[in-house]
């Protein structure tokens, strides 16, 4: 597995990002309608990864700084997005190692902690999620008032340091 940061832009993380936009059509009926651009994971406010096996893209995800906000959002924010593994790449830990690789570079850039939107139609998301430490929050993006929203944060920097 070889993660490389490639910026939200690169074809391979384009290409990806597409396939996430279908299988949130496949679950939800339609795709993400959060307004994403590539300078929003231009380091230092962001990252974004694509995930290679075999030299094949498999697996993406990135982070972004958020501004504090009247929806839960606080200073020292970063949101999570576009976390996916291809069907055929599943069940062999990448989204965990992409997960743990983004906190780790958020933590770095200064980030205090990673929010995240996801859905009640993504159970492996929300496993994934608790099982890292996630917990639900007040909703505060595009889909905050949706009943299939599920939003979640995570303190990714220790109290006592």
């Amino acid at each position: 597995m070889d993660i490389r940061t490639t910026g939200y832009g690169h074809p391979d993380a384009q290409k990806l990002a597409a396939e996430v936009q279908q299988e949130y059509v496949r679950r939800y009926g339609d795709v993400d309608a959060t307004v994403m651009h590539a300078d929003h994971f231009d380091p230092p406010a962001g990252l974004f990864v694509v995930v290679y096996l075999d030299g094949e893209p498999v697996a993406c995800g990135g982070w972004r700084a958020k501004e504090p906000n009247d929806h839960g959002l606080r200073e020292g924010d970063a949101e999570l997005k576009r976390m996916y593994v291809r069907p055929a790449a599943r069940g062999r830990g990448l989204a965990r190692a992409v997960l743990r690789h983004l906190e780790q570079t958020a933590e770095a850039a200064g980030r205090t902690r990673l929010v995240l939107e996801s859905g009640t139609e993504q159970p492996e998301a929300l496993a994934l999620y608790t099982s890292e430490g996630y917990a639900r929050m007040p909703g505060f993006g595009v889909y905050r008032d949706a009943p299939e929203c599920v939003c979640m944060s995570k303190e990714i920097v220790a109290v006592a340091r």
